[in-house]
């Protein structure tokens, strides 16, 4: 059986995002922190079973700690598809317990599967059985009717019944009918203090957090409470926040533009093996969220403008522009407060 045991103390991590947690953002996003756990897209296990595995699976060693994430309720599959990640070489094998999507739902994925804990408690057992790399579960705090603390408690202490130790859960309920997706991110409230509370009653177990959590301030805020924090879409948009929370963990603070200069290598090894510059320039929209400039970034990158590495590279000496003159003004602003202080 795996050991499940987390391996620092409390971890910062991103969370699996469809369609954004390719391997060529979580690449990018190593360089912002060098200790953060990453996730992989949910993968389902039909696709791992039946479809281009090595598409699905494949990553760049930068990438470590790396997580892969499954979505599935059939054992043996989920266990086949475990020996696959760990045969690939990631760090951990997660299984997907909260994705609210009808498409999912159709195929007993996802948040659906909280309403059979036994259920996951066998997956979840064939999944160990089958790797030595910890497999944990990503959940919601409910479902539906099922949005009681008691019935998360009894969801969680079936599962943790197989030896798993490691629960990340997101602390919001998912109604599965009638919502969106993207409404199951926002509408529910959030209910931290389950979360809270669960860690309180259930000290042996690993307990992460997600949902809600957007600024390096509230990632401080919770960590004392919690095992861990993942960070979902605000890591995405601001890509920054990585930078800042490995700050709390006694990292330097990374230089926007040192990021960029050693991304360019990268960018320019994909396309060589044929992968088109804007499925990677996509992911770097973010880079100067909030910061002088940041809207003539993401024009110079979107809507294919970035055709070729050159023009990169001319987006990136617009920014060093940009910025250079705003921190001019910024030098005039306070030599002429200080001027007018001191007269």
């Amino acid at each position: 059986m795996a050991s499940t045991e987390l391996q620092t103390p409390k971890r910062i991590s991103v969370a699996p995002m469809m369609d954004w947690s390719d391997r060529h953002y979580r690449h990018f996003a190593r360089l912002f922190n060098p200790t953060a756990w990453l996730y992989s897209e949910m993968v389902t296990t039909g696709a791992l079973i039946f479809g281009d595995r090595d598409r699905h699976l494949r990553f760049n060693d930068s990438e470590h700690p790396v997580v892969l994430q499954l979505g599935g309720s059939d054992p043996q599959a989920l266990a086949t598809c475990s020996k696959m990640a760990q045969d690939y070489g990631y760090d951990e094998v997660n299984l997907n317990v909260g994705c609210p999507s009808d498409r999912v739902q159709n195929n007993k994925i996802g948040a659906c599967l909280m309403a059979e804990p036994q259920l996951v408690a066998e997956c979840i057992a064939a999944m160990q059985n089958a790797v030595d790399i910890p497999v944990t579960v990503k959940h919601r705090i409910g479902i539906d009717d099922l949005d009681s603390y008691e019935n998360m408690l009894n969801f969680v202490d079936t599962v943790a019944a197989t030896g798993c130790r490691h629960f990340i859960v997101h602390a919001r309920i998912a109604l599965l009918q009638g919502l969106s997706p993207k409404e199951n991110r926002d509408i529910p409230p959030l209910r931290y203090e389950d979360v809270y509370r669960l860690k309180q009653e259930r000290p042996h177990l690993t307990i992460e957090i997600n949902g809600g959590i957007s600024t390096p301030e509230e990632i401080e805020q919770q960590l004392p409470m919690t095992d861990g924090v993942m960070i979902g879409r605000a890591a995405y948009h601001n890509p920054y926040i990585l930078a800042q929370a490995g700050v709390i963990d006694g990292h330097a603070l990374p230089d926007r533009f040192a990021i960029m200069q050693q991304y360019m290598p990268y960018l320019a090894e994909q396309m060589e093996h044929g992968i088109a510059l804007s499925s990677m320039t996509r992911h770097l929209l973010g880079l100067f969220q909030y910061q002088v400039g940041a809207r003539s970034w993401r024009q110079m990158l979107s809507g294919g403008n970035a055709k070729t590495l050159a023009d990169v590279h001319q987006a990136i000496d617009v920014m060093h522009e940009l910025t250079h003159k705003a921190n001019e003004r910024q030098i005039e602003r306070l030599k002429s407060f200080g001027e007018k202080t001191s007269a």
